[in-house]
């Protein structure tokens, strides 16, 4: 046998071994080539993953039946949008439920320390693969640059919030729980003007002391609208603190409140996070009015019987769209949203979930697609309501 001969067949079996490791390692847990790579975005001075993710469910008990036991399938979802370049994670130190209270945080910082650990334990045994019998013709392994997890915490005004100097003390206590020196972002909840404006003042001083002490590399906000997102804008430009980000509800379901917001942040050079993107689970199309949110006493049960039936051809309209491009209704939802030039951050607790939601990145709605799902948002007959802290 010529050795040309005996270096293809080895070439053909090392590929072979090459394939089953692969296979093995998507089996396992470890990065999987199927699922897109999620790219990075623009926020004001620093850079952000296109997609987030949302952890307001992570420690709920309320709406979505949160237990302690479902942390390793939640662990599940945070590897594999992490490997899949998912990096700013959305957090607030509300997010919990009673004795729960800050749980959000906790498991983001200890989700973080495990990944790596994981990371670093599986780049070494890869190194070690490499170095074996079939390292000559065997393709190297891409080392793709690792993007560092970026926590984006949402402090809650709450009514003893009335100092600048309790909103630096709050972030030094969601940093305590994420057991991290530094957010990426730290986010003002909601604004107080419609309810107690005289506290505004303070969370604006506040939020911009944690910037000036280093807690965090730029400041964000929720539930402001345009006329207050202006105005916080102009001041925190006097401070000279980098306003990255301006989140709100936005969705196919608020649409018709909401798009008013994305001519602002592209006036402020600022991006525009869409949270609750896929309606708690309303444009998923997995409910109906005989199958709604389970629990007699889940908020999302009666919201659901009330929202529904006037969101009929809005839903009808996201299956058929999925359906002619082999999309799911949650991935046409979610890139609806992508294609506004927003980052959507959506819940996971589960791999299925995780691996749906990023099956939304990667691909785009044509113009058509987009302006037919515009106009059936605008049509909706009950849209989604606001928050109730949101501002115009």
């Amino acid at each position: 046998m010529s050795s040309r001969l005996v270096i293809m067949k080895l070439i053909i079996a090392a590929s072979s071994v090459v394939s089953l490791t692969s296979a093995l390692a998507f089996q396992s847990g470890k990065p999987s080539t199927l699922l897109p790579q999620v790219g990075r975005v623009s926020a004001g001075p620093i850079s952000i993953s296109a997609m987030g993710i949302g952890t307001w469910s992570w420690g709920n008990r309320l709406l979505f039946d949160y237990d302690p036991s479902q942390d390793e399938g939640i662990y599940e979802a945070y590897r594999a949008v992490r490997d899949a370049g998912v990096s700013i994670f959305d957090t607030a130190d509300s997010y919990g439920t009673l004795d729960l209270n800050g749980r959000a945080e906790i498991l983001l910082g200890k989700f973080e320390r495990r990944y790596l650990q994981e990371k670093t334990a599986t780049d070494k045994n890869s190194k070690k693969e490499e170095q074996g019998l079939f390292s000559f013709f065997t393709p190297k392994s891409e080392s793709k640059l690792l993007q560092p997890q970026q926590v984006a915490t949402k402090l809650a005004p709450y009514p003893w919030r009335v100092t600048p100097q309790s909103m630096v003390k709050s972030v030094k206590g969601s940093l305590r729980r994420l057991e991290q020196d530094q957010l990426v972002l730290a986010q003002l909840h909601w604004s107080t003007a419609n309810y107690q404006p005289f506290q505004e003042k303070a969370l604006w001083e506040g939020i911009g002391d944690v910037y000036d002490e280093g807690l965090c590399q730029a400041v964000g906000v929720s539930n402001y609208g345009p006329q207050q997102f202006k105005k916080i804008s102009e001041y925190l430009k006097d401070r000279d603190v980098p306003l990255a980000t301006a989140q709100i509800q936005y969705s196919l379901m608020t649409y018709q409140d909401a798009k008013d917001m994305n001519a602002v942040c592209d006036e402020e050079n600022c991006r525009l996070i869409s949270y609750s993107p896929l309606c708690l689970g309303l444009l998923t199309g997995k409910y109906n009015l005989d199958n709604l949110p389970k629990g007699a006493t889940n908020p999302r049960r009666q919201l659901f019987r009330e929202l529904l039936p006037g969101a009929q051809d809005l839903l009808k309209l996201t299956e058929a769209i999925g359906k002619d491009l082999g999309k799911s209704q949650t991935q046409v939802a979610i890139n609806w949203s992508l294609c506004k030039n927003t980052v959507p951050i959506t819940g996971v607790r589960t791999l299925d979930q995780a691996e749906e939601n990023l099956g939304a990145y990667g691909w785009k709605l044509d113009a058509a697609m987009i302006d037919e799902l515009d106009r059936a948002a605008l049509s909706v007959g009950k849209p989604m309501i606001q928050n109730v802290f949101q501002t115009k």
